[in-house]
Order: C-alpha cells, then structure tokens, then sequence
C-alpha cells in the first residue's frame, strides 16, 4: 500500500469539516445581523419555534434551537424580561411552563426574519434552482442517514 492512500484528504475537503464551516460563517453573518435588534442566533430561533409551535416547553425549545435546557431557560428569561415572549406563572398539567410570543416578539422576529432571510438567500446565490433542491435533498438524506443510525445502534 503506497503512503499516498493512508494519507487523509485535505481537512477542507472533508463533508463534515465542511458543513462545520458553513455552520461557523452563517452563525457568524445571522449574529451580526441580529445584533442591531438584540437578539442572538438562539434567541431569534426560539423565537421563530415559538411562531410555528405557540406554547412550545422549554425542552422542546432546547432541541430545536440546539441549546441545553438550562441555556434555554436563560434565554427565555431575558427575552421575557425584554417583553418578547410570556410564560406561564405556573403549569397546567406536569412541570412545563408554555411560552408565547407577545406582539412586541412578533415585530422583533419579523425584523429578524428579513434578515436571516437576506443571509440565507447569499448563501445560496451561486446555485441555481436544481443545485438547491440537489442539496436541500441531499441535507436531508444525510441528516437522516446519522438519525436513523442513532435509532438502530445499541449499547456496547
């Protein structure tokens, strides 16, 4: 076996280095962007997750903006000390304290969305419809291809 083939490619060639990077740089252009509104990339994603799921608990808050628990209870504070959102005083059922968006968090995530969605449309402005659908499939593929896999493994 040549030394050649034990060599690893290049770090930058590598998909999950890659997705990596492309996660760091758009984390990096959504913060700035946010910033004037003061909001950071996890605030401005629990607040979207509150817009599709009114009511949303803070673990299903957590996992979907990909925080911990206990980060997510620090952000909902200081976006309910800011007005943005209302949790209950105390739960209806179990433990869970539901979150809303007030209308002020409304205006906010409206502004934020413009310009998440500015961002967005940069990063993808050198594909053309079909490399977007290529790799909007192709995310999905992979994303469920690790998911899958977690599922079906057991523990050694």
């Amino acid at each position: 076996m040549s030394q050649e083939s034990n060599t690893p490619g290049a770090l930058e060639a590598m998909i999950g280095y890659q997705l990596k990077h492309l996660q760091s740089v758009l984390r990096s252009r959504m913060d700035e962007k946010l910033r004037p509104l003061g909001l950071s990339t996890p605030q401005y994603a629990c607040l979207e997750l509150l817009r599709r799921s009114p009511g949303a608990s803070n673990s299903e808050l957590a996992r979907g903006a990909f925080v911990t628990r206990q980060t997510m209870n620090t952000l909902l504070g200081s976006l309910q000390d800011r007005g943005l959102v209302t949790r209950a005083a105390k739960a209806e059922t179990g433990r869970a304290l539901p979150t809303t968006l007030t209308t002020e968090g409304s205006k906010a995530l409206d502004q934020a969305v413009e310009r998440v969605e500015r961002i967005s449309a940069l990063m993808v402005s050198t594909l053309d419809d079909e490399l977007k659908a290529h790799l909007g499939e192709a995310l999905d593929l992979c994303i469920g291809a690790l998911e899958n896999e977690d599922s079906k493994s057991t523990p050694t």
